[in-house]
């Protein structure tokens, strides 16, 4: 196929030992995607942990210009930072709500998610002291994380003491097993919150995360949250990608050296040659978030007995050798054909050949993780493709 980085490789080297390619037009692509698996609820965004490592300003502003007018994040700041490029959307603080954040909220024009009766008392507080704001109330219905439980939700329903501080214009819950379609707990999830739902007569209720949209209808509420997907990352374990790669990394290959059968290769001379070998170090570590759990067969660094991660490189897969260190990776391209590759060319770690989640599952991790791990030292390169996916 061809390769989504031709243009960019070309580009004069300016320092940086990895890239990342983002899509844009496959982000919106995979939003509209999810809101039309969402329909008739409303569709949101989860912008949180920088975009999940895709950069805040350009995921915000490509969501927002795709028509998305709902937001999540997890800190005060992070909402701050949306707001400069959502200027009409509503966006939710998900994290805990501490003394002193008020004054944030309502400064950004912030909607804090309300998670405890201590929460509850401390918006109230202040909004009897500065005035109304909208809130939303989080209800836990099985996480055992952050909520409310339902007889409180069901107390405050029914609390006409507070006009003044406890506005909420969301109520939500989070489920636990969503990306399990067959776990009783979604069925018990939905069926409380149904009735935690139905207290707040008049105001919007949420449950679905990526994985609750595929669920169906009747996790889907009036606004679903989607996160995961929105970035390429598989929602379901039990169902295939709905949507497509927004992410490719590269790392440049540093040297390309030979070695001998039997010769080890990397820290602790755990992976051990069985052929005559070529190796491509490239410039890509665990410093990069790209895990040491990924380090090749042989190494005995993750919580099951997988072949480590691979690479892709002129249509050839290429498994990781021996360990991944802090600045440096080593992949086998003994089967690349002689002489096509040389030092500054780049090996494919995850993107279109290499899936997100193939290259987290070798890390005994998740494409959440991989994604929200990718550091500094990539240099990041935006692309708007037309995918033709759009609903």
């Amino acid at each position: 196929m061809n390769n989504p980085f031709s243009a960019f490789e070309q580009a004069e080297d300016d320092g940086f030992g990895a890239r990342l390619l983002i899509d844009l037009g496959a982000l919106a692509d995979n939003w509209r995607t999810m809101r039309h698996l969402s329909s008739p609820a409303r569709c949101s965004a989860v912008v949180k942990a920088d975009g999940y490592g895709l950069g805040m300003e350009p995921v915000v502003t490509t969501l927002h210009d795709a028509g998305c007018m709902d937001f999540f994040v997890a800190t005060a700041h992070e909402g701050v930072v949306a707001r400069e490029h959502a200027p009409e959307a509503r966006i939710f603080v998900m994290n805990c709500l501490l003394p002193g954040i008020e004054p944030f909220c309502r400064s950004a024009d912030l909607i804090p998610v309300l998670a405890s009766m201590e929460h509850v008392a401390i918006w109230t507080a202040s909004c009897i002291a500065n005035g109304d704001h909208p809130c939303a109330l989080q209800v836990d219905t099985g996480m055992n994380r952050l909520g409310v439980t339902v007889e409180e939700a069901a107390a405050l329903a029914g609390d006409g003491t507070h006009p003044e501080g406890f506005s909420p214009v969301l109520v939500m819950s989070h489920l636990v097993c969503g990306d399990e379609p067959d776990h009783p707990l979604n069925r018990t999830q939905v069926e409380q919150f149904t009735q935690v739902a139905k207290l707040f007569s008049g105001i919007e209720a949420s449950l679905s995360n990526s994985a609750g949209i595929l669920l169906g209808e009747d996790f889907h509420f009036e606004l679903t949250r989607p996160g995961i997907a929105l970035y390429g990352g598989r929602a379901s374990t039990e169902s295939g990608n709905v949507t497509i790669p927004v992410v490719t990394a590269l790392a440049h290959i540093v040297t390309i050296r030979t070695a001998a059968a039997g010769e080890t290769v990397s820290y602790g001379a755990a992976a051990k040659l069985h052929r005559d070998s070529r190796l491509a170090v490239c410039a890509i570590g665990y410093a990069d978030g790209y895990m040491r759990a990924m380090s090749g067969a042989g190494t005995i660094l993750r919580g099951r007995n997988t072949d480590g991660a691979k690479g892709f490189v002129l249509g050839h897969s290429v498994p990781v050798i021996g360990r991944v260190t802090m600045d440096l990776t080593v992949f086998d391209i003994t089967d690349v054909p002689g002489n096509l590759l040389k030092p500054g060319d780049s090996i494919e770690l995850f993107g279109p050949n290499v899936p997100l989640d193939d290259v987290a599952a070798a890390a005994d991790t998740i494409g959440y993780e991989l994604l929200t791990s990718l550091g500094s030292r990539y240099r990041r390169h935006y692309v708007r493709s037309a995918t033709g996916q759009s609903r």
